[in-house]
């Protein structure tokens, strides 16, 4: 399956990649067909040591033009539209079968020969086409899985044409059934190659080099310029040196150490090659779709752990030989040792298919589409060197008295030192996989919106929050691959950056020097991903700090995407720098999200001090709407509030009125459910209930109380006048009324009270508080430690987008008109407060204004009590000399009120350094 959750097999559907699947397949089966034909003919006319050094012959002249004109073929590639490029070799195909047909009749070895070298030719450059065709027809969540099946059917093509070749020309007819077949093979090829999809020119003014010498020089030295690629063709390159020693020996390991027969032979090399196409589909799954080099190392080790095994695996497997008798399959089957040796066998195949994939992807995903082509030629011409090396090699360590199940050990010894080699050479991927490992099993990291990275493009500049120490690390072991990381001069020189940023390129940078900026500029322009803090520093408050326009000016310059990332989650940790702002923990749960790319174009006009101020407001917009975005909106009252018992823990004081008795989370889910249950006993089949309290806990604990048991509350503006009341309790079908004894004689409302119950009934608090005894406390109590489940059995609405309040306007302009808003509405709200203004935790609110005003209701009740700051219920606005004294008193940093109180708070008050919310 790739990242979309479609298999891979879906590509067989698929105009874009079915026919260079055929076509690759068929000339696979054309040249072994060949090839092995050829070979079993040398060895049958001119014996077993003339022909065997023939056979080694015809191995070095196909190999050879994959040395000489990979580079060439790679230029082509690049210059002209590959689908064109494709058509034209396969054309010329045809006559080099034909050709080869000639040369089987004609018994002439160098004619044979010549043969062999012209079908490497033809492969050498069809090679660098059907790698990099595949990115520029395929989505790059398709590419893991297409090359995975690219290698699977490569090595069941040579498998089939093998085993069809060595039949078949020992057959009756074997010469004109192998001639026939070949040219029939090559004619259909060239007509699927004309089905293949146009593959524009990735480079059209691309200048030929016809030395080809010169060029085979200037294509391995482009690519040892791109340490990952050359890396990546290293590897491939020791794949094949891998899958040269086993092919070509399996043969002599088979008759040498198994006593096998040809029959058990040609078994084996098909079960070697069936399960490298296995472990090459079975790579795509794993991976999911993503370029991912992380179990390359694995892979390695383990193929090296099979190949030592195989060594001991057959030499115990000898036993089971009968001598004068060859062992037969049926006799491996059956025994022990010999299921161990095909299982072996069978793994080192397997983990090859999963080692190798993921390296070609590499190849082509990270390296520009204009230069793709070439870059496969010098994988070829790599290859071939490699697989040079390998047939010396083996045939020297043969020579020098090794047996094939000797040389499959030195091998895997071998493959012992390229795993170490590799694990050097691609630290990002080891260290990334095990940073990811324990950062998910210490923080439970979730990753959401990566595939937005994808979206913004090589250019790309990451900005985020930065919220601990733990950022930059976070940030590259979940990045896909190796960023640079834009880190202030002074802090890179400190000797434990080093080792917290390895993942990272590190860009030291001076904020004091504008020209510092061109270093990350250049690195984007140069298609890698850059990381930087706008912020600049750790935040100190829990939101975001000032944002710099450095990082706008560099994206603006270097016309680069801005992907906003938000890391949630890290603020409470021990590596924050809100030590006594915030609860610490352990070991908290970290989110990371990434937003859509947003582009970093600013107007022409604009220049100096007015650009400057420009990008860094445009910064700061992302980043606010970052916040916005990437918080939980979607969520009811009781759950932030549930949030903040999490975060906080239940004894945190939220809640406090002129009788100064602080409420906790706890006390007010306790009072909740106690008097909720009253008053939806009261209130029985009513939705809406009025509510006509003054700024007091207990009026917060009734409108929790209601929430819990699904009644939505109506807040009646009692300085509108009994008539405005009744209206408004008209407008929102309002049967009841939740009002207190006490503060109907404090405002002396006692006629307004007298004409709300004729339409409604009305409900003292004080009457209902008579009625709460000990088994009304014992069962809010166990409410209270099973809230989750107890606001379910309740039936508290779960939908966020259901009504939470209902809020009045003054009657200034005819009849009260009712508001409903959401539960969403007002956790919207409070996120949008939070994004925009530096709120802290340790924070007090002091509400003055009547929570039947909207900004009362959000500001001094909603937004304290659902992000776990203290609030400070005062009943009148209008006490112009108390409030003042009394937001000393209570250490309040925030005061609730309208720009008409402020004023007369002012005139009366001594300068007070707080902020005000307006």
């Amino acid at each position: 399956m790739n990242a979309s959750g479609q298999s891979q097999f879906a590509l067989f559907k698929t105009r874009r990649f079915l026919p260079l699947f055929v076509t690759q397949f068929l000339s696979a089966f054309n040249d072994n067909a060949y090839r092995f034909a050829l070979s079993i003919m040398l060895l049958t006319t001119l014996g077993k040591d003339q022909g065997g050094v023939l056979n080694t012959v015809s191995a070095a002249l196909f190999i050879l033009p994959y040395f000489l004109f990979s580079a060439f073929a790679g230029q082509l590639a690049d210059k002209f539209d590959k689908a064109f490029v494709a058509r034209r070799i396969k054309f010329i195909e045809i006559f080099i079968v034909g050709l080869s047909v000639l040369a089987i009749y004609s018994g002439s070895v160098p004619f044979q020969q010549f043969c062999v070298f012209l079908a490497g030719t033809q492969s050498a450059f069809f090679g660098p086409i059907k790698y990099s065709i595949l990115p520029q027809h395929l989505e790059k969540e398709e590419l893991l899985g297409g090359n995975g099946l690219v290698e699977m059917g490569t090595f069941v093509s040579v498998l089939l044409g093998t085993i069809f070749g060595t039949i078949a020309i020992n057959s009756t007819g074997g010469k004109e059934l192998v001639a026939i077949t070949m040219i029939v093979i090559a004619l259909f090829s060239y007509w699927t190659t004309r089905q293949i999809p146009d593959a524009p020119s990735a480079q059209p003014d691309l200048k030929l080099n016809w030395n080809i010498f010169g060029e085979t020089w200037n294509v391995i030295s482009m690519v040892q310029q791109r340490p990952e690629v050359f890396q990546a063709i290293l590897g491939v390159s020791w794949f094949w040196l891998l899958g040269v020693v086993f092919v070509t020996q399996i043969p002599l390991f088979t008759f040498d150490s198994l006593k096998g027969s040809e029959a058990v032979a040609t078994i084996i090399f098909a079960l070697f090659s069936v399960f490298i196409g296995v472990g090459s589909v079975f790579c795509n799954k794993l991976l999911k779709g993503t370029v991912s080099v992380k179990y390359v190392p694995l892979a390695c080790l383990l193929m090296s752990v099979f190949m030592i095994d195989l060594y001991f695996a057959a030499g115990s497997a000898s036993s089971i030989s009968v001598e004068g008798q060859t062992t037969t399959l049926g006799a491996l089957l059956s025994s022990f040792h010999g299921l161990r040796v095909l299982f072996d066998l069978s793994a080192v195949a397997f983990f090859a298919g999963l080692y190798v994939v993921p390296l070609f992807a590499v190849m082509q995903t990270r390296t520009p589409y204009y230069l793709r082509a070439r870059t496969i030629g010098a994988n070829n011409i790599i290859n071939a060197i490699f697989m040079i090396l390998a047939t010396f090699a083996s045939g020297f360590l043969l020579a020098m008295g090794f047996s094939a199940r000797g040389l499959f050990l030195a091998l895997g010894l071998a493959n012992l030192l390229a795993a170490a080699y590799i694990i050097r050479l691609l630290p990002h991927d080891i260290l990334a996989a095990s940073a990811r490992f324990l950062f998910r099993m210490f923080y439970q990291v979730e990753v959401k919106g990566l595939e937005h990275l994808e979206a913004a493009g090589r250019r790309a500049l990451i900005v985020a929050n930065h919220t601990s120490l733990l950022d930059g690390p976070l940030l590259s072991a979940f990045l896909p691959e190796k960023a640079s990381f834009a880190i202030n001069t002074q802090m890179a020189q400190q000797w434990w950056v080093k080792p917290a940023f390895a993942l990272f390129e590190l860009c030291p940078m001076d904020p004091g020097n504008p020209m510092s900026l061109r270093t990350l500029v250049s690195a984007l322009k140069r298609g890698k991903r850059v990381v930087i803090f706008p912020e600049g520093r750790i935040t100190v408050t829990g939101g975001l700090m000032k944002i710099y326009e450095g990082p706008g000016a560099v994206a603006t310059m270097a016309k680069a995407k801005i992907l906003p990332v938000r890391i949630d989650g890290a603020q409470f940790s021990p590596f924050s720098r809100l030590k006594g702002v915030y609860p610490r923990k352990l070991f908290p749960k970290i989110t990371l999200t990434f937003l859509p790319p947003v582009s970093a174009e600013t107007p022409e006009d604009l220049k100096g001090s007015a650009l400057r101020e420009f990008q860094a407001e445009k910064l700061y917009t992302v980043m606010t709407d970052m916040v916005f975005k990437s918080s939980n909106i979607d969520q009811t009252i009781w759950q932030a509030l549930l949030d903040v018992k999490a975060s906080y823990g239940g004894k945190r004081i939220i809640l406090e009125d002129i009788q100064r008795k602080p409420m906790s989370v706890n006390r007010l889910v306790l009072g909740s459910f106690i008097l909720g249950r009253k008053l939806s006993k009261l209130t029985t089949g009513q939705k809406y209930v009025g509510l006509l309290l003054p700024n007091a806990n207990a009026a917060v604990a009734s409108i929790f109380g209601l929430y819990a048991y699904g009644r939505v509350p109506a807040m009646l503006n009692f300085s509108t006048g009994a008539v405005n009341m009744v209206a408004a309790c008209t407008a929102a079908e309002v049967r009841s009324i939740i009002t207190s004894r006490k503060f109907i004689e404090a405002g002396e409302m006692h006629e307004d009270i007298a004409l709300l119950s004729k339409s409604c009934k009305i409900i003292y608090l004080e009457d209902v508080r008579e009625t709460v005894g000990l088994v009304d406390k014992v069962r809010g109590l166990t409410q209270r430690l099973f809230t989750p489940a107890s606001l379910k059995a309740c039936g508290m609405v779960k939908d966020p987008h259901s009504p939470a309040v209902v809020l009045f306007t003054s009657g200034s302009e005819g009849v009260p008109k009712g508001v409903v808003l959401s539960h969403r509405n007002l956790i919207a709200n409070k996120h949008q407060i939070l994004t925009r203004i530096a709120l802290m935790p340790n924070d007090t609110f002091f509400c003055a204004l009547p929570i039947f005003h909207a900004f009362g209701f959000l500001g001094g009740v909603m937004l304290p009590a659902t992000t776990g700051m203290r609030s400070f219920l005062y009943p009148s606005p209008l006490h112009y000399k108390i409030v003042p004294e009394l937001v000393y008193d209570t250490n309040a940093t925030i005061l609730i009120s309208t720009d008409t109180f402020l004023n007369g708070y002012a005139r009366v008050a001594h300068p007070y350094d707080f902020r005000s919310l307006r």
